[in-house]
């Protein structure tokens, strides 16, 4: 069976972009994990994720009550990398790219998130301020499953 290459998203037309890092008390191994397999655990609503992590594969779960989000995995990179396309009424509608990459920092991990794409300053401006909470949230969830 033939596989068609990747694709990424045409983000040229929206620049709008952000980068947020953390110093996390997990793994990588951890992370990734909890990245690719455990979305419920630390972001999803529980029992609503519909997802395979493989590359080109398409995944769906709601987030905050029921606001449906839908994306497709890009890369995979085991326990270093996580990047998938990310559409939700927050990004208003926008195919984003949102790149995870992990790297070990004495007992845990140094992650660092890139989401790029936004369709403007004020929808960027809106995910800037929520990644940081979004990010303290998986590491205190990844540390109790630990």
């Amino acid at each position: 069976m033939d596989v068609a290459p990747i694709r990424p998203p045409d983000l040229s037309a929206r620049p709008f972009f952000l980068v947020a890092e953390r110093i996390m008390a997990a793994s990588p191994v951890e992370l990734y994990r909890m990245a690719t397999q455990q979305f419920g655990l630390w972001f999803a609503d529980p029992g609503s994720v519909l997802m395979r992590a493989e590359v080109n594969q398409p995944f769906f779960f709601t987030a905050g009550g029921g606001v449906p989000h839908y994306g497709r995995f890009l890369r995979l990179v085991p326990d270093g990398l996580v990047e998938l396309s990310w559409v939700t009424h927050a990004t208003e509608g926008a195919e984003t790219v949102l790149t995870v990459e992990f790297s070990a920092h004495g007992a845990g991990t140094a992650l660092l998130l890139t989401h790029a794409g936004f369709p403007s300053a004020a929808v960027r401006d809106r995910h800037e301020k929520s990644w940081p909470r979004i990010l303290e949230r998986w590491d205190h969830r990844a540390a109790a499953t630990v």
